[in-house]
C-alpha cells in the first residue's frame, strides 16, 4: 500500500471523525489535546486519526498521548512507546495500581470496573492540568453511544447518550469524543490495516462488566437484521450530532476542527 493510500475503513474513521470535530466545534487553533490511550483498538485508532488530521485541518493543534497502565502487566504498553518514538508524538506513560485496587477490599461499594475507571479519570484530569492541556479525547465509538443510550434508559430512566464535547472545570478543559460516529467494525478494520499493535487486556474483569452485558443485550435486539441495526445507529448518531451542534462550545466564527 502506497504512503498516501488509505482503505475504505481508514477513510471512514478519518472523515467521520472530521465531521464530528467540525460540526461539534471540538478543536480550535492552538489547542493542546490529551489523548487517553488505553491500548484498546478504539483509542489506538483515535490517536492515529488525530495525528493524521493534524495535516488536514487549516490550523495547528498539538497532541499528547496519555496512557495509565492499570498495573496488571507493567510492560505491555511497549508498542505505544515505540509508536510515539516513531512519529515524534509527545506522551505520558504511567504504571498505576488502579486495576488491583479495584479488585481489592479497598473497593467495597462499586464494581471493579467502575472504581478503576474513576481512579483513571481523576488521574487523567490531573495530567491535563499538569501539562496545561485544553482538551481530553476519549475513544468512545458509535457502539458505545448506542449501549450508553440503552443503559441510561433502562437503568436510570433517562433518555441520554454521550456528549461529543463536554466542558469541565468551568470550561478550562473540554472532553471530546471524535470517534462517536464510527462503528466498532470499521475501527477494528482500520487498526489492522494501519498495523496498530493492540495488546490484550489482562484485567480479570475484562468482558464481564455491566457495559459488556448491555452490549450483548443491544446486539440481541437487532440480531442479524442489518437494516434494523443501521436505522438504530443512524438515528442515535443524528440525534447526538444535532445536540452537539446546538450546544457547540466554539461559536466565534473562527476555523475549528
Amino acid at each position: 500500500m502506497g504512503k498516501d493510500k488509505i482503505t475504505y475503513a481508514q477513510q471512514v474513521c478519518i472523515k467521520s471523525a472530521g465531521k464530528a470535530m467540525q460540526r461539534a466545534g471540538m478543536i480550535r487553533p492552538g489547542a493542546r489535546v490529551g489523548i487517553a490511550v488505553s491500548g484498546g483498538v478504539d483509542s489506538w485508532v483515535m490517536l492515529e486519526v488525530l495525528r493524521r488530521r493534524q495535516r488536514i485541518v487549516p490550523f495547528r493543534y498539538d497532541i499528547m498521548a496519555l496512557h495509565l497502565n492499570p498495573g496488571f502487566d507493567p510492560h505491555n504498553h511497549q508498542p505505544l512507546v515505540d509508536y510515539l518514538k516513531r512519529y515524534g508524538v509527545a506522551g505520558h506513560i504511567e504504571v498505576t495500581d488502579f486495576g488491583p485496587r479495584g479488585h481489592s477490599p479497598e473497593n467495597r461499594k462499586n464494581s471493579a470496573c467502575f472504581y478503576c475507571a474513576m481512579l483513571r479519570r481523576t488521574r487523567l484530569f490531573e495530567l491535563c492540568h499538569q501539562y496545561r492541556l485544553t482538551h481530553l479525547a476519549f475513544g468512545h465509538n458509535a457502539d458505545d453511544l448506542v449501549t450508553t443510550f440503552f443503559m441510561n434508559m433502562v437503568q436510570n430512566g433517562r433518555v441520554d447518550g454521550m456528549k461529543m464535547a463536554d466542558p469541565f472545570f468551568r470550561g478550562e478543559l473540554l472532553v471530546i469524543r471524535p470517534m462517536l460516529l464510527v462503528e466498532k467494525a470499521d475501527i477494528i478494520r482500520a487498526a489492522r490495516q494501519w498495523n496498530l499493535e493492540v495488546w490484550d487486556n489482562p484485567c480479570p474483569s475484562s468482558g464481564n462488566s455491566n457495559r459488556a452485558v448491555f452490549q450483548n443485550k443491544v446486539k440481541s435486539l437487532y440480531g442479524e437484521d442489518k437494516m434494523l441495526k443501521k436505522n438504530l445507529f443512524n438515528a442515535l448518531r443524528k440525534w447526538q450530532l444535532s445536540l452537539a451542534e446546538q450546544t457547540a462550545v466554539t461559536s466565534d466564527g473562527e476555523d475549528h476542527a
